[in-house]
């Protein structure tokens, strides 16, 4: 029977949630899996990767693609439009308040140079042995790694659109290895410091639920929010969506605008940038709503809910859609690139995380989990050493985010420089290499470099 109505979309969200619960299943169930913590995000995008290649779907690559890239811009523009809880706050001091999310943001500030440091270094040595790729072959290294899925994903395709084929797919590639590190080797080395001592609070197991995924029937749950609309007007999850909706549509329409008036090339990529306008049009929105005096009726709990939401989609539809002929056909630069920042950011992180005078484990966990995945990588890896979030590592880490705000998003700019200022890559990677100098400076004038301390700190 032909249906009237097309179902394509509607088939792959269905595809896309029926990856997710059997993620979701598989957690609760392998006791490998949740030694290693794997989100059912995750699992579920391995299993899908794998259905992908069996050839009996008929879902093509770009569909799910597709998927993944409005999902990402949708977590973007839920985070732009959460307002504070300021009920939420964690009650620390000011130096506290400012030491933490200042290492953590220089931590990225050396991680994201580096990464892409090394890989544009990869890229010229390629070339000398005569395998030419691509100039910013390497530079995806930094956006699966430290930004995550949803930005290699979004630049990728738009460098597929001045030439650079593939690129999506390895850029998805670089993100599956970064969360592979994150789990394989940020959960062992975090177990390790604990087995040592060096957890600021004695770390006691995990509790069942967390292990396993699944909250207990009987337990008191956090709430996943409050009405802000009466029900007899309208339902508040579609209220919070709309508005969602209207920010995606403001945004499209800005960076439609903007396309209009630059060269093709530049355009091209601008719609790579479409989360960035989406957070900006976002917090605008929300400034207009707090002048109004209706900035209450933005229920930061569902919003969180939202981008939960669209992450875990992303990362389902994102891992699903890495094509493996493509991978396979640069496996060794993609390997040896790989292998050598994981291995390098491991070193960074451990190194500097030794220096520090309190919470050195949790703030390395956090952040080692962030700058090979993302946030919430960071979070499950804290969640190991600092069950009950006593520590405030957890507001640390989400003050950080706008510490580093300059750093990452000049970073995400410097990327596209062989692309639209004509840069060599051996040039866009000296002034990468001068950023992370700078924030190494930093690190010493700060006095984060002063020798190993912070492992040592229960003990003493």
């Amino acid at each position: 029977m032909t249906s009237p109505f097309p179902f394509d979309g509607m088939l792959v969200f269905a595809f896309l949630s029926g990856l997710l619960l059997l993620g979701v299943l598989l957690r609760a169930k392998v006791g490998f899996l949740q030694r290693f913590l794997f989100p059912s995000c995750l699992i579920g995008g391995v299993f899908g990767l794998v259905l992908m290649h069996t050839g009996q779907l008929d879902i093509t690559v770009g569909t799910i693609e597709t998927f993944a890239y409005h999902f990402f811009n949708i977590s973007f523009i839920s985070v732009g439009l959460t307002r504070d809880d300021k009920d939420a706050e964690r009650p620390v001091s000011r130096k506290q308040m400012l030491k933490g999310p200042t290492w953590m943001a220089l931590m990225q500030g050396l991680t994201f140079p580096c990464q892409a440091v090394l890989g544009g270094l990869c890229v010229i040595v390629f070339g000398f042995v005569g395998l030419e790729l691509f100039p910013t072959f390497g530079f995806l290294v930094p956006l699966g790694f430290n930004e995550g899925p949803g930005q290699a994903l979004s630049i990728g395709k738009a460098w597929e659109g001045v030439g650079f084929a593939n690129a999506a797919t390895i850029g998805l590639t670089f993100a599956a290895v970064g969360y592979f590190f994150a789990f394989f080797v940020g959960v062992p080395l975090v177990n390790y410091g604990i087995r040592k001592g060096w957890a600021t609070f004695s770390s006691g197991e995990l509790s069942r639920d967390f292990l396993v995924g699944l909250l207990p029937k009987s337990s008191a749950n956090e709430s996943a929010g409050r009405l802000t609309i009466h029900t007899g007007n309208a339902e508040t999850l579609a209220f919070q969506a709309a508005l969602v909706g209207i920010v995606y549509g403001i945004t499209w329409a800005i960076v439609g605008l903007l396309g209009s008036v630059v060269p093709p090339d530049v355009a091209t990529i601008l719609w790579g940038f479409f989360f960035f306008f989406g957070l900006g049009t976002a917090y605008i929105l929300k400034g207009l709503l707090k002048a109004a005096g209706v900035v209450y009726l933005v229920d930061p709990g569902i919003q969180r809910r939202i981008t939960g939401w669209s992450v875990d989609y992303l990362i389902v539809a994102t891992v699903a859609a890495i094509q493996m002929k493509i991978v396979w056909d640069y496996i060794l630069p993609i390997s040896i690139i790989a292998l050598a920042n994981g291995i390098l950011t491991t070193m960074i992180v451990i190194y500097f995380g030794k220096r520090l005078d309190a919470f050195g484990l949790e703030r390395s966990a956090a952040i080692f989990g962030t700058v090979t995945g993302t946030v919430s990588c960071g979070l499950l890896l804290l969640r190991i050493v600092d069950p009950e979030f006593k520590t405030p590592v957890a507001f640390e880490i989400a003050v950080m985010n706008i510490f580093v705000l300059p750093i990452i998003g000049g970073g995400t700019v410097l990327v596209n420089a062989p692309l639209w200022w004509g840069w060599s890559v051996g040039l866009t990677v000296l002034v990468f290499a001068g950023i992370f100098s700078f924030c190494l400076l930093l690190l010493k004038l700060l006095g984060f470099t002063r020798g190993p301390r912070a492992y040592q700190q229960r003990n003493t």
